[in-house]
Formats: structure tokens, sequence, C-alpha cells
């Protein structure tokens, strides 16, 4: 019962387990936590368990260490009491049924000033709360709702589009680093690794408390409330459109021009917005309308003018034939495909004029067949 103290930790009674241990002080309680403790596979090792829960619990000493500041010797003395009372009640835990185990780093064995120290300079380089178990969400009715399996591209997965790979870096790279940045649109044909390379490069940048918020494009008239949701937070942000396009008329227009720093609240110094379609001019045309207009030129600049607000555009253009074919290469040679050069470009060619044209998308695809038939050993040409 003495968990019930718990003051700036006691977020971590919301987790069902835990909450069964700080009441398992007779037969049924105990039978309780027993079983909740079996259920989450944690008998081997609870003091880890109780230490992963502190360590991503969201709270005002995580979240001011994670803001690079210091918190006050008031909420410190605080923390450090209440790891103290966890650490008396595990030490007084009857290992009836289970094991404690040992916690792991930053923690120690102590659970003292020294590891008060070690988690905020953990907090302090890497983020708090839900931002060190997850690194991609989608933002939900007002919610940020955790991606369980986001996408594990790394840029070495994706071969070619150096120019565009680099350009889009060096703006990731600014914006990680608090330097200079601008939102970014990145347009071109399907299957030309847009998306692709937006997911690789927020996993390259990880570890720079970069994390990213996929918002639909139905979604779209909500992004003033996620931006102003997520300027307080101590974390950097790339929140992603995917597959983006818009009909004249359409209210997201001016939601998004007046989001891409064209409004009185301007660039949010954490947030980027980086979309993706596959037109330059991401608002469809309508020329009848058009030609019913009495401004005609000025409707015209008003739709391009959405396209423009983005600092930044990158061409993701479709492949040539040989653009194509090294990409097969660099592929092949990273999965270790054994048939023969000449066949494998004879049959990538093939493969990519069947099914719709040449693209990385294609090349992944056509390579990915061919490393499944040389593991079952059916002859590449099925």
């Amino acid at each position: 019962m003495k968990l019930h103290a718990l003051t700036v930790l006691a977020g971590i009674l919301s987790d069902p387990l835990i909450a069964a241990f700080a009441l398992a002080d007779g037969k049924k309680s105990r039978a309780q936590f027993l079983r909740r403790l079996y259920e989450r596979g944690a008998e081997e090792a609870f003091a880890a368990y109780v230490a992963q829960a502190v360590l991503e619990d969201e709270n005002v000493f995580s979240r001011t260490c994670a803001a690079m500041r210091r918190p006050s010797r008031y909420v410190t003395e605080a923390f450090t009491a209440d790891l103290a009372l966890l650490r008396e009640a595990l030490a007084e835990t009857e290992e009836d049924g289970f094991c404690l185990g040992k916690a792991p780093a930053p923690f120690g064995d102590a659970w003292d000033e020294g590891t008060v120290r070690r988690l905020a300079a953990f907090y302090k380089k890497h983020g708090y709360g839900r931002y060190l178990a997850h690194g991609a969400f989608r933002f939900q009715e007002g919610e940020l709702v955790p991606i369980l399996s986001p996408s594990e591209t790394a840029l070495t997965d994706l071969k070619g589009y150096e120019r565009e790979k680099a350009e889009v870096r060096d703006n990731f790279e600014n914006f990680v680093e608090g330097l200079p940045y601008a939102d970014m649109l990145l347009y071109g044909d399907r299957g030309t690794g847009k998306s692709s390379t937006v997911h690789a490069m927020v996993n390259l940048f990880h570890d720079k408390k970069l994390r990213l918020v996929e918002i639909a494009k139905e979604n779209v008239l909500a992004l003033p409330a996620l931006k102003t949701r997520l300027a307080d937070e101590p974390m950097k942000f790339v929140v992603f459109i995917d597959d983006f396009s818009l009909q004249e008329g359409d209210d997201r227009v001016s939601t998004l021009k007046a989001a891409l720093q064209g409004s009185m609240e301007g660039h949010v110094g954490n947030v980027m917005i980086v979309a993706t379609s596959n037109r330059r001019h991401i608002v469809e045309e309508n020329f009848s309308s058009r030609a019913n207009s009495v401004h005609a030129g000025d409707s015209e600049e008003e739709l391009l003018s959405l396209s423009d607000r983005f600092g930044i555009t990158v061409l993701f253009a479709a492949t040539n034939k040989q653009e194509y074919l090294s990409i097969v290469r660099a592929l092949a040679l990273d999965a270790g495909l054994k048939t023969p050069w000449e066949t494998l470009e004879a049959l990538a060619e093939r493969w990519a004029l069947v099914r719709g044209g040449r693209s990385p998308r294609r090349a992944r695809q056509f390579v990915d067949h061919a490393y499944a038939c040389e593991k079952k050993g059916v002859p590449l040409e099925r």
C-alpha cells in the first residue's frame, strides 16, 4: 500500500500489473498480482518491468529534463523519494512464484540520487514518455495513437535518387539541429520512393529526438490543432501527409496554406510538415470553373500558391531503363542473389513492363520475388 504515496511517479499505478503489486498484501490480492504477472511475461524480471514503467512514465520530472531544463529541487526531491519507495517495496517482496531480477541501465541497484542523475541525462538525450516507446504516431480524433509496426526502412535500403535524398536529408538535418529549415513537398510518379525516403530520414534521426506524426489527408483541417498540440512537446516532429491532393474549392486548401507558415502563428520550431504527392501542384484544377471565373488569372495563382508555400519541393522522377536496372543490381547484391546478372536483367525488364513500368518499387518487388525463388529452388522464369 505504500506505493499509493507516490507523487511524481503516481502515473505508473495506472499500469494494471503495478497497481496489483501495490495491493498484493493478502492471499487473494497476491493471486491477482501473480496472474497479471504471468500474463505480462514478467515473472523472470519484475524489477526490470517496474524500471521500464518508470522510464516511460510521463511526469513533470521526465518532461522537464527532456525539455533541456533543470527540475526544481522540490520536484527532484519528490522524484528521488518515489524511487526510494519503489526500491523499498521491491526489496520487501517475497519472491515466491516469480523472480525480481535486476533493473537495467540507467537504474542500477540503488535507485538513489545517482539513478536520478542518470535518468535526467537519459531524458535529456532521448526524450520522455510515449516518445521513448514509439517512434511514429497517427493523429486521430485529437489523440496521438502509436503506430505499433512502423516502417523500419533505412537510408541504405533505398537505391538511386542520390541527389534527391541528399536534398531531403540536408533539410532534415537542419531541422533536428535547430537550423533554418523548410516544409517539404516530395512529388513524382508512384513507386519512386517518396514515402520510403521520409520514413528512412525519421529512422536516421530518431536519436535526435525526432518522431513522425502521420495525419490522413482527410483530416488536414485538424492541422492547426495538431501543431498547437505538438508545440509544447520537448521533441521534434515531422507531420506527414502521404499521397496528398485536393480539389478546387476544398476547405482544406486554406487550412494547409495557413499551416505552411501563412498564419499569424508562424513557424512552430519543433514541427516540420512533409507531404508526398503525385502532382507538383497538389490542387487538381477545374478548367470549366476557371473559364467562368471573372479573375481567372487570380484564381490560378491562388491555387498554385499552395505548392509554393512548401519551402522545398523535390521531384522524384520516373526511372529510365538504365536507372531501373542499376537499382535492381544494387538490391540484388544486398540480397546476395546468385542468378547471373544477364538473366536477372532480362527478367527484371520483363517484370517491369508487364506490371506497368519501371520504378524502385517494381525493382524491390522483383528482387524479393527472385530471392524467394532462389530460397525455394524454384526456377525464376516462373
